[in-house]
């Protein structure tokens, strides 16, 4: 059993900005040596999620719209009041959707559905450079 850990940057714009790092992700998996196992794709923060999705544009606005009726930007929220910053839709966001995911992979390539990505959702109300931490256990 191993375990490689690896942390990456990625530039967001915020405002429920969908990056696709599946690629990155691959090469990870790939360059690690280990051929058998699970990665694990994590956010540290909290206004910032990781899912799947198909990765077209289609897909990425009707996300977007859904999210914006699930937790709509324009509402009050007690966060914004404390804080002052705005983003309190974002907070909520990024707790429904969860800062993180496992993919299982074989023969050193991840067993995604075919029109599967790994995307890093950015749902803070600016520009961002986030911190994504991939670590892999297996053999």
């Amino acid at each position: 059993m191993a375990v490689k850990t690896q942390g990456m940057k990625i530039e967001t714009k915020g405002e429920t900005d969908l990056i696709d790092i599946t690629r990155k992700v691959e090469n990870f998996v790939k360059d690690s040596g280990i051929t058998s196992g699970i990665v694990t794709v994590f956010v540290p923060g909290s206004t910032a999620g990781i899912t799947t999705i198909e990765y077209e544009s289609g897909a990425i606005k009707d996300f977007q719209k859904a999210i914006e009726k699930i937790a709509p930007k324009n509402i009050h929220y007690d966060h914004d009041a404390r804080w002052g910053d705005g983003n309190g839709y974002s907070h909520i966001r990024a707790a429904l959707l969860g800062p993180s995911i496992t993919v299982p992979f074989s023969s050193s390539r991840l067993l995604l559905g075919t029109w599967q990505q790994i995307v890093l959702v950015d749902f803070d109300n600016r520009s961002r450079k986030r911190d994504v931490i991939l670590q892999i256990i297996g053999e």
